[in-house]
């Protein structure tokens, strides 16, 4: 099979790890790719990118593409999985309307009121005047979203009403995030822990993938501004037996239900970010319609069923007979960041100490210890360089989550460039 994967961040290049390791995997394609997959044994770079649909297309015609895969976001709200079903391309992901999910957080909001899916109380609003008139009759914290996109920056937990003005104003008066800042969603601040709840869907047809958590503060001790990701581990021990199955009882098929009655049947990759409260109950944060980034790393890690097959049985309707296979041990990623990330950030900085790349393996053979690439590139002098805020995922396996970071973190100290920083306790609330 020739396969092409959407999308040049951290997410993509485990995906075209993993699908690469396929033996029915004949050529791998990423577009636009970064410098990971660029030296990644079977994988080629094409520099098309996610939002240039037509020539995506033309491009999987020509090369005679028989799978492609959507990382980003935005392209799915875009709607390219409309534009490559139009043109009889398999491609595996949702459509324009059902990634509103995802696209529009006062979408999902009434969404999981309709359907009396457990969230957080909350307002809408277009109008600033109205905003502060609301924030005014509620404690603190509470949690401000822009409605739309914005690479994981549109939320700040607002702990005292000048924090939650600043907010407003940004996104309201300032159209800090453009157009996906023109309405807010205010939401009462759920008590609890964060867990990511990843699943491959089909219409009605679900098979969650390993639990996941990740953490979305800058800084150690859940610290610093929100960014889209400064490390996840996998599995998650907070979800236990019996809250897996709350999760997929009360929030999952629920919502699978909801969308085929509204006429938008769900496929591709469904992530639930949830809240934990004390008593085990779990809440929808947010959703996402593809897979997380950087919970993807530690998840395909440890994914010893072939991605391939996955997602063909997703669209060929046979999913239910899929059982997946996972590796035992506990998988974690360690991001390095640029300086400046998640605001301007400094780029084209010689990243030093990265490991050789090895020849491709099979998916029953997993790697221990993994570097994928997010935000950078090949220079001119064919060096890696930082190209974006999140530049690497430094990801390992392990007995335990202890031994997974002790791994993550050994590999971690030797890959330097000037100004790059991370957590040092990524792991820390299933290591208390």
């Amino acid at each position: 099979m020739n396969i092409l994967i959407v999308g040049n961040g951290g997410r993509e290049h485990a995906i075209a790890w993993k699908v690469r390791q396929s033996p029915q995997a004949k050529t791998v394609f990423v577009a636009p790719g970064n410098a990971g997959t660029a030296i990644e044994p079977g994988i080629q770079n094409i520099d098309i990118q996610p939002s240039d649909i037509d020539n995506l297309i033309a491009f999987a015609q020509n090369e005679q593409i028989d799978l492609v895969i959507i990382g980003p976001e935005a392209a799915l709200a875009a709607g390219i999985v409309d534009a490559f079903d139009r043109a009889n391309i398999p491609c595996f992901g949702p459509t324009r309307r059902a990634a509103q999910l995802e696209a529009s957080k006062h979408y999902a909001k009434a969404f999981l009121e309709r359907y009396h899916i457990p969230t957080a109380p909350y307002r809408s609003f277009t109008d600033y005047g109205q905003s502060l008139d609301y924030i005014s009759t509620k404690n603190f914290p509470i949690v401000i979203k822009a409605d739309g996109l914005a690479a994981g920056k549109g939320v700040v937990i607002a702990q005292n009403r000048e924090e939650a003005i600043t907010a407003l104003q940004e996104m309201l008066l300032q159209e800090r995030f453009g157009a996906s800042g023109h309405r807010v969603v205010i939401e009462d601040f759920l008590i609890g822990e964060e867990a990511s709840f990843i699943c491959v869907v089909d219409g009605e047809q679900v098979i969650p993938l390993a639990t996941s958590q990740d953490h979305k503060a800058r800084d150690d001790g859940d610290q610093g501004p929100n960014t889209g990701g400064m490390g996840a581990y996998s599995p998650a021990p907070l979800i236990t037996e019996t809250c897996h199955q709350r999760i997929m009882q009360d929030i999952i098929h629920p919502t699978l239900k909801g969308l085929v009655n509204e006429g938008t049947p769900y496929r591709g990759f469904l992530y639930a970010g949830l809240m934990i409260d004390t008593d085990g109950n779990p809440y929808v944060i947010e959703y996402n319609c593809r897979l997380g980034d950087p919970e993807t790393q530690p998840i395909l890690l440890r994914l010893q069923s072939d991605l391939v097959e996955i997602c063909q049985a997703c669209l060929n309707g046979t999913l239910s007979t899929l059982k997946l296979d996972w590796d035992e041990q506990t998988a974690v990623g360690v991001v390095l960041a640029a300086e400046g990330y998640p605001s301007s950030v400094r780029k084209n900085d010689v990243i030093h100490g990265l490991p050789k790349h090895g020849s491709p393996n099979t998916a029953k053979t997993a790697e221990t210890v993994k570097v994928f690439h997010a935000g950078t590139r090949l220079n001119e002098n064919e060096e890696i360089v930082t190209d974006g805020g999140r530049v690497l995922c430094v990801t390992a396996l392990g007995k335990d989550l202890q031994q997974a970071c002790d791994t993550a973190y050994t590999l971690t100290t030797h890959i330097t460039w000037p100004g790059r920083f991370y957590r040092t306790d990524i792991g820390h609330r299933a290591r208390r």
